[in-house]
């Protein structure tokens, strides 16, 4: 680093600390995609709604809170979801995605950030899912500890174009924005 002293260039060397990066703010993206299937219970944002098809997965399959669990797992550079949780692993068999979100809000409380916003969008033809967007809402703010104006869930779908238009399956986006909580760097 260089820096200006009575007109002359001045190298500084760096101390310890300062080669270890700290950021106060970090961004991830997610994406989940999930087939419908029939014989699954339909769960997304984890809410329940009555759906002739239910998405197929290792877990609840639920297509949004995978795609926060990917961002927030992203913003903090631990990998993905399969890679905390592997469809290897019984424990994982069927589980609420409600769980896994917390164990992935666990892993971000520990590295020192907290939420500052969520804004998701999942693509589905059919069910309709604005009616359910306050309950999503609301469950992913409860798991994650903050407060229902910081997560943003829109749905649309992709007028009949690709998988999901033709109902053989979702997808959901996320991205996440977090920062170091205050007194810890």
């Amino acid at each position: 680093m260089r820096r200006k002293a009575e007109g002359k260039s001045v190298f500084l060397q760096p101390s310890a600390f300062s080669l270890i990066p700290v950021f106060v703010m970090r961004i991830g993206f997610g994406y989940d995609v999930h087939r419908l299937v029939e014989g699954r219970r339909l769960i997304i944002g984890g809410v329940e709604m009555p759906f002739p098809k239910g998405l197929l997965g290792h877990s609840d399959a639920d297509v949004l809170l995978h795609s926060v669990c990917d961002a927030i797992l992203g913003a903090i550079g631990e990998g993905d979801i399969g890679r905390h949780f592997p469809d290897t692993d019984t424990t994982y068999k069927d589980i609420s995605s409600l769980k896994l979100l917390a164990k992935v809000s666990g892993l971000l409380k520990d590295r020192g950030y907290t939420i500052c916003n969520i804004d998701s969008t999942i693509i589905a033809e059919k069910p309709r899912l604005a009616e359910h967007i306050p309950q999503m809402k609301k469950n992913i703010a409860a798991t994650i500890g903050c407060n229902e104006s910081q997560v943003n869930i829109k749905a649309t779908t992709s007028e009949g174009l690709g998988f999901a238009g033709i109902g053989k399956g979702m997808a959901a986006y996320a991205c996440v924005l977090i920062k170091k909580t205050e007194g810890r760097a």
